[in-house]
């Protein structure tokens, strides 16, 4: 057999296999039998291993350029699985913790009335709250992120627009905190007092408004990319028919680049549905229903997670970690929810 047949060849699933046993075993050996580490250890070493003996492996029947592609596709697959191990242990924690609480009640009651010794109580009252600051907050920081996006890329020139896109690079690093702040300062404290006969108001609305403020930022960057990718001769085409310019992102641009606008929005409403702090600062919290998102403390599911998470009751982890799952699955609705409204456009059917 000649040395070209030999290097055609193919390492079998078995000795791929075997080489795998083989690595694992001696370092299950040498960890476990020097009592230096765990399975941890156990499993890095094996790997080290592994790549060493199916590199020799490999360089013996593939070639020595097979045996490096092997290797380092090996090496990729290993960082994927490494990158999906901490999500998926996430999710069956919070699967495996939050079913507990999963039932009626915790979705139809609120936690009013609700001492440390009662095994009840539910986070109606947060999911209502969650759903109207979100939702209001999106309805403010949607159109205006777009159109900010939309005159950054279309219009925008000069000093101005330089400077627009530098202050929203910086709000997008601002810690929420700093927007709860600027709220309280200016809406709960020097606004609302109009609108309360001179006494400061917390509510709802002002949990939103703090939202659209750190949604507003991710929104107008994550627009200004997409449209960016929107090709040119899709747009001269529309202007060589006569189109005007405004038609014509109405028309073409904004429609091409909805799917990647509808991501973008998605992580700014993910994002603002986990915040705590500016909630707790503006809105306040409340055990009790409030569904008037302009008068009275208001709660929400992130800061009913906080609050149950730090409070004395046994009964209160089952109901924070029900709470969580909550959250993550209502997140996760709406972005399928908008997904699937986004492919309904007619330039990506």
């Amino acid at each position: 057999m000649t040395p070209d047949n030999i290097r055609s060849q193919r390492l079998s699933l078995g000795a791929n296999l075997g080489v795998a046993v083989a690595a694992l075993a001696i370092a299950a050996i040498v960890v476990l039998g020097l009592d230096i580490g765990g399975w941890v250890l156990v499993v890095v070493l094996g790997l080290a291993l592994y790549l060493a003996g199916i590199l020799f492996a490999a360089g013996r029947v593939e070639g020595k350029r097979a045996a490096r592609d092997r290797m380092w596709k090996t090496l990729i697959y290993s960082a994927c699985i490494l990158a999906v191990l901490p999500l998926a242990s996430v999710v069956w924690t919070l699967i495996s913790k939050g079913f507990e609480r999963l039932d009626a009640t915790f979705f139809t009651t609120s936690m009013n009335n609700i001492g440390a010794r009662d095994a009840g109580g539910g986070a109606y009252h947060a999911i209502v709250g969650t759903l109207e600051q979100v939702g209001i907050a999106t309805l403010l920081a949607v159109p205006l992120g777009v159109m900010g996006a939309v005159y950054l890329v279309e219009y925008g020139r000069g000093r101005f627009a330089l400077t627009v896109r530098f202050f929203v690079d910086v709000m997008t690093g601002i810690p929420s905190i700093v927007a709860g702040l600027f709220i309280l300062s200016f809406w709960v404290l020097i606004v609302s007092p109009i609108f309360n006969d001179g006494r400061p108001q917390y509510s709802g609305f002002a949990a939103a408004l703090a939202l659209a403020v750190l949604m507003l930022p991710t929104i107008v960057r994550s627009t200004e990319e997409m449209l960016r990718l929107v090709p040119g001769p899709l747009r001269e085409g529309s202007y060589a028919l006569g189109v005007p310019q405004w038609k014509t992102i109405l028309k073409i641009v904004l429609p091409t680049a909805l799917p990647g606008i509808v991501t973008g929005v998605m992580l700014a409403i993910a994002r603002a549905a986990g915040e705590t702090a500016p909630v707790l600062l503006v809105a306040g919290g409340a055990s009790a229903i409030n569904v008037n998102p302009f008068s009275g403390n208001q709660m929400s599911l992130s800061l009913f997670v906080f609050q149950q998470a730090g409070d004395a009751s046994k009964y209160a982890p089952a109901r924070a970690w029900t709470a969580a799952l909550t959250l993550v699955a209502l997140v996760l609705v709406l972005t399928i929810a908008a997904k699937l409204l986004a492919r309904r456009n007619q330039l990506t059917r």
